[in-house]
């Protein structure tokens, strides 16, 4: 019996990718790094680490001294400290915009960390586990799927409040669907794969099969979603800030930062609403590239082609 266990044993460290067939598949790849979405995404990163010592003024107090719906520096009547212009409060644009990159990056990642820790977790459950588990999860996964989901989040977040780490809770909570369907998909194939077989035949409980053969074959796919799930929650958290829901004022966010200028952009004062969305475009733009990227090269056939 010992000697079966020892073969088993030996077949299954061949059959199996896992922990160190994931690592070789990062290393293959590791200097082939999309320069497009990295070029966009890395400054916005580090001006959101270091905004306290990047931005120049207060991004909740008016510039001393300074007028109210001040230009950018090329327009006339700018004021000279306030590069991209002030607001109707007097506050610099420009730290504004540096600090909503903080906070949309933080919610944009907490909230896929959120979606994507639920959803894993229950589309493993649900695959590996199958009967009525699977029935379950599925079927509480189709009720939450027929709910719209900006409207879910808008009607969740008025229940609780508006707060920064309440809508990062929220907008996990609403986004988590797709990662549950995806990885119990994986996780059915993965169930009929040698190297599974084998561990369960070689005597592995149920928790060490999912963390030693199915979560690492799982994070490639898991990997993707989060790419392109940052984009969602990042225009889910300005939509809901947007509509006076989400992060609270005066705590710069750059959907709050759009409606104030939207009643001014018909009078001329462009810069209000144009640098917020731009910011929004550009972050999920890259974002969406950077899943793109990310699926060719862990897809095979993708990748060959």
């Amino acid at each position: 019996m010992a000697y079966v266990t020892e073969q088993t044993r030996a077949a299954l460290a061949a059959a199996s990718p896992g922990w160190a067939g994931l690592r070789r598949r990062w290393l293959r790849f590791a200097g082939q790094l999309p320069v497009v979405p990295l070029a966009i995404l890395v400054p916005f990163v580090l001006v959101a680490v270091f905004a306290n010592a990047i931005a120049p003024f207060d991004p909740t107090d008016p510039i001393p001294g300074a007028k109210i719906f001040a230009p950018p520096l090329w327009a006339e009547g700018a004021n000279p400290t306030a590069r991209l212009g002030t607001d109707f409060q007097g506050r610099d644009v420009l730290s504004r915009l540096i600090f909503g990159a903080r906070v949309s990056l933080i919610v944009g990642v907490m909230g896929t960390v959120v979606a994507g820790g639920i959803g894993t977790t229950l589309g493993i459950l649900a695959g590996y586990l199958g009967g009525w588990v699977d029935q379950v999860i599925m079927r509480i996964t189709d009720a939450w799927l027929a709910l719209p989901a900006l409207v879910f989040a808008i009607f969740l977040a008025t229940m609780v409040g508006p707060s920064m780490w309440n809508i990062i809770v929220i907008l996990g909570a609403v986004y988590w669907t797709r990662y549950a369907r995806v990885i119990r998909g994986e996780v059915l194939s993965l169930r009929e794969r040698e190297f599974v077989k084998l561990s369960e035949i070689a005597g592995a409980s149920s928790a060490r099969v999912i963390l030693r053969h199915v979560l690492p074959n799982v994070l490639n796919s898991a990997m993707v979603l989060a790419s392109l799930t940052i984009g969602v929650v990042i225009i889910a958290e300005a939509s809901l800030s947007f509509l006076g829901v989400g992060v609270p004022p005066p705590e710069p966010a750059w959907g709050s930062m759009l409606a104030d200028g939207r009643s001014m952009l018909m009078v001329g004062d462009w810069w209000l609403t144009v640098f917020p969305g731009l910011c929004i475009m550009m972050v999920v733009l890259a974002t969406q590239l950077l899943g793109d990227w990310l699926r060719i090269r862990l897809d095979p056939q993708l990748r060959n082609l």
